[in-house]
């Protein structure tokens, strides 16, 4: 297919700046079909949300929060990379065809690297792959540069420096001498007028949490300091559910210390937040039974984790890149943790969407008839729950070698694909252990736990890996899920079919799970860096056998593309995204 005015647009590419160490892309960039190709991985999807019940004020709130989450898309571009705000700019001025598909995969990416294809460029004149530190170190500091210098400075120094909330520039590059800048500062013009949204929408409120909340995370955008805010995040309790702020740090692959800035505006939906509460109350009970030496177990969580399920009004940042967030669990600060537990926010419509769009059309191509007809929502769903309620579990204050630390502070780079990988497996060995005393634990009416229920809950976890995995090795969920497939495969509890499909051994996956979990917590509790990198090395790798089931899938989204269909109604966007393709209407059936 011709491009047209494509030869204006390299050169204006080409000539914008590339961080110093960055090479540049050298191959040719993807035209016209390719890039539509590409941008059709994520099935454009409409998210509707009926906010009618909400009150006058908090719907007059609502616009307010739209509009601050707006501003966290630029702010995380400019984490992502020094040239996104400049290159960004040059996209929207280009109205050819070529231009308009190089803007709309820009902004489903929000930098110029294609998330699904290990961060590769799909852009000429921009370094060829993200930088690993993104942009929260300077492009040409190296992790021996920064390990150098943290090591010689004052220990109340280094915790801002391997903080979440500060950037490290050089300061005196000839000396190996960096800067530790907050986000406060760094972030400052967009920041301010973040958190005036957020101080008129605390104000329109009628809601004192979520009024305290907003006052304390706007705060929290111009001092740098998230604690009281992050407390109050916790104790949110409102129709308005709202997360924003700088949380995940996936985008930092040189530590893992960075936090990126995100959003989510949610609906609450009471009567599933109220079904899946009581799954909270025996957190304990499972803690004390994981498959680990009982000296890493924690004989006291922090407070009864509270549970919001919800509709997702819209994302931004990083919660709005790439593959889309089921849910989350949040904060990331221990000491809040500790003290108060952690929130588990499952984004129902989000999820109910990848199942129908995503997984059935999978499990079509990769389940043999018969195990077909154990996958079901019920179970993706609640396995989505069981993960997010197990990031809190398992070690998180450790000791090593007499010091007090923390397993992502151990296993730095690696923590997250290690974390992700545990909480999958940890939630299957909870589920189990939940199905297996659902009578004395009261769970019989929300958690079936009879064979058909054990058989849907792994079979639909085995479908679900593929999805997964088709994320890639670059996204911690993916790296995290090729070791639990190949691990579960080489222990003969996942089943490859002699027509290519693949089943689950009920008499197997079980005791596979325990071991397997055993071996991820005791990674984590002992802060064990080299275990956890021979693990990923060995197991975090996509097999031959692998890559012949990923071509039966070709013809099947990655993912979804959302489209905030009420958010964009309340409040038009003007300059942000550029408009995706028309939503298909679909049917709600599979």
């Amino acid at each position: 297919m011709k491009t047209f005015g494509c030869f204006l647009i390299l050169l204006v590419l080409a000539a914008i700046s590339v961080p110093a160490g960055a090479q540049k892309s050298s191959s040719t960039a993807p035209n016209l079909v390719e890039l539509e190709k590409m941008a059709g991985r994520f099935a454009s999807t409409p998210l509707r949300v009926d906010t009618a019940n909400l009150s006058a004020g908090d719907r007059h709130a609502l616009v307010k929060l739209v509009q601050a989450a707006r501003i966290l898309d630029q702010v995380f571009m400019k984490q992502l990379w020094s040239g996104n705000a400049d290159l960004y700019a040059r996209l929207q001025k280009d109205a050819t065809p070529l231009g308009r598909a190089r803007l709309r995969y820009f902004w489903l990416n929000k930098g110029p690297w294609s998330d699904i294809d290990e961060y590769r460029a799909f852009l000429p004149g921009v370094p060829h792959r993200k930088l690993p530190g993104a942009n929260f170190y300077s492009a040409d500091m190296s992790k021996d540069d920064f390990e150098r210098w943290v090591a010689g400075i004052p220990a109340t120094d280094q915790e801002q420096a391997k903080g979440f909330f500060t950037v490290l520039r050089w300061q005196d590059k000839k000396v190996g001498s960096l800067a530790v800048v907050p986000y406060s500062e760094e972030y400052k013009a967009e920041l301010s007028h973040a958190a005036s949204l957020l101080r008129e929408a605390a104000d329109l409120t009628g809601n004192s949490s979520l009024r305290k909340f907003l006052s304390l995370r706007a705060d929290a955008f111009l001092s740098n300091d998230y604690y009281e805010s992050d407390l109050a995040w916790m104790d949110l309790d409102a129709p308005l559910d709202v997360t924003i702020g700088p949380y995940e740090t996936y985008n930092d692959e040189l530590f893992g210390y960075k936090a990126a800035f995100e959003a989510y505006i949610n609906l609450r939906d009471d009567e599933e937040t109220s079904k899946l509460a009581s799954f909270t109350q025996h957190l304990q009970e499972i803690e004390d039974s994981l498959p680990i030496d009982p000296k890493y177990r924690n004989p006291k969580l922090g407070a009864a984790a509270p549970i919001r399920v919800v509709d997702e009004i819209i994302s931004a940042g990083d919660g709005a890149h790439g593959v889309q967030t089921t849910a989350y669990n949040l904060p990331n600060d221990e000491r809040i943790v500790q003290q108060k537990g952690s929130k588990r926010v499952m984004l129902k419509n989000v999820q109910e969407a990848k199942f129908r769009t995503v997984l059935v059309p999978i499990a079509m191509r990769t389940l043999s008839k018969h195990a077909m007809i154990d996958v079901s929502f019920s179970s993706f769903f609640t396995h989505t729950l069981a993960h997010e309620l197990m990031h809190g579990l398992g070690p998180h204050q450790i000791t090593v070698d007499g010091r007090s630390t923390s397993p992502r502070a151990e296993l730095k780079e690696l923590y997250s694909a290690i974390e992700e990988a545990k909480a999958d497996v940890t939630g299957l060995f909870a589920l189990q252990y939940m199905m297996d005393h659902a009578s004395e634990m009261k769970l019989a009416k929300i958690l079936p736990s009879d064979d058909a229920a054990q058989r849907q809950l792994y079979t639909t976890f085995l479908a679900s890996s593929f999805r997964s995995l088709r994320f890639g090795l670059n996204d911690a969920h993916g790296k995290g899920m090729a070791v639990q497939f190949n691990y579960l495969l080489d222990h003969a509890a996942f089943v490859e079919n002699g027509d290519g499909t693949f089943g689950v051994d009920m008499t197997k996956i079980k005791s596979a799970v325990q071991d397997l979990d055993h071996d991820l917590l005791t990674i984590e509790a002992e802060g064990n860096y080299a275990a956890a990198k021979d693990l990923l090395d060995n197991l975090g790798v996509i097999r031959p056998s692998l890559k012949k089931t990923f071509a039966k899938l070709s013809e099947i989204p990655t993912d979804i593309e959302p489209v905030f269909v009420t958010a964009d109604s309340i409040d038009p966007p003007t300059q942000n995204a550029p408009a995706t393709k028309k939503a298909t209407k679909r049917s709600r059936k599979p």
